[in-house]
């Protein structure tokens, strides 16, 4: 009975430990298809990793809606055609949080001028996140500027 009752809490253990790895494994794509699609300027990508609601905070203005974030895109650097901007991010100064169908996402967007192969600009991304029908968006986002350190 022991042993049964032992392997039966590994099971449910490693059960737990799946779910929680899958689901770190799913938020960090989020950072991926952020930077693709930074990377393309493929704005349809972008807004698929953000929830109908969201809000967005840049420069002190608060944007709701998939709609108000997207016009935040479409006139930011990374979208503009005459730049040629690569999008990184360190991946040690990633930092993932989940809790059930809640999570946290910090990254740093790193746009690199193909044509210099200099920084062009340094963001970091503050993210609430939710499962909403089995998938993780963006519920909110706060963005600063940040200050590149060797």
């Amino acid at each position: 009975m022991k042993k049964l009752l032992t392997s039966v809490t590994l099971i449910g253990l490693g059960v737990l430990i799946t779910g929680y790895g899958a689901d770190m494994y799913r938020i960090d794509q989020i950072e991926k298809t952020w930077h693709k699609a930074a990377s393309r300027k493929n704005l349809k990508l972008m807004m698929s990793l953000w929830a109908p609601k969201a809000t967005m905070t840049v420069g002190g203005h608060t944007y709701t809606g998939k709609t108000a974030i997207r016009g935040v895109f479409e006139r930011s650097g990374p979208f503009q055609a005459q730049n040629h901007w690569e999008s990184d991010t360190p991946a040690y100064k990633i930092r993932i949080t989940v809790d059930g169908n809640k999570g946290t996402l910090y990254f740093e967007c790193h746009y690199i001028d193909v044509d210099t192969g200099k920084v062009a600009t340094a963001v970091g991304a503050d993210q609430e996140l939710r499962k909403i029908n089995g998938k993780w968006l963006i519920i909110n986002l706060a963005a600063s500027t940040v200050t590149l350190k060797p």
